[in-house]
């Protein structure tokens, strides 16, 4: 389940919702993972070049399906993924030049959230994969 539209007020509360444990439960977690793969690819891809945070969606995504990725990282990035992909959002998608915010709200507390854990190899794919030039800070760390 990903965080709930509608339900939090600022960034505090969307931190608040994506640290629920709630997030970590299996099934709320098997829940996001399929909503991912079912539209994740297909939706950035479609979007990648009207908002300003498709590489770190894609970031996101690689870090999620790295194996080295704790419970909890993996939950709270997939209720995050889940809310971009999921077409009922607080601020409707087509809604010229707001439509992201709150997906990039979302995302945002996420990784920060996270950052520890995105990797220079995550970045590396989500670049790979949007078909962006190499970052010039890459360092090939794990």
């Amino acid at each position: 389940m990903a965080p709930s539209q509608g339900s939090h007020s600022g960034p505090d509360g969307v931190e608040r919702e994506l640290e629920s444990p709630r997030l970590m439960l299996p099934a709320v977690m098997h829940r996001n993972e399929q909503e991912v793969r079912k539209g994740f690819w297909k939706k950035l891809l479609k979007v990648a070049g009207r908002i300003p945070f498709s590489e770190e969606a894609g970031a996101a995504y690689y870090c999620v399906r790295d194996p080295a990725t704790p419970v909890r990282v993996k939950a709270i990035l997939l209720a995050a993924l889940a809310y971009f992909v999921t077409p009922a959002d607080l601020i409707p998608d087509v809604v010229a030049g707001f439509g992201f915010t709150d997906d990039a709200t979302v995302l945002m507390a996420a990784m920060g959230l996270v950052s520890s854990h995105i990797k220079p190899t995550h970045r590396k794919h989500a670049r790979e994969a949007l078909h962006m030039p190499p970052g010039k800070d890459l360092k090939e760390e794990d």
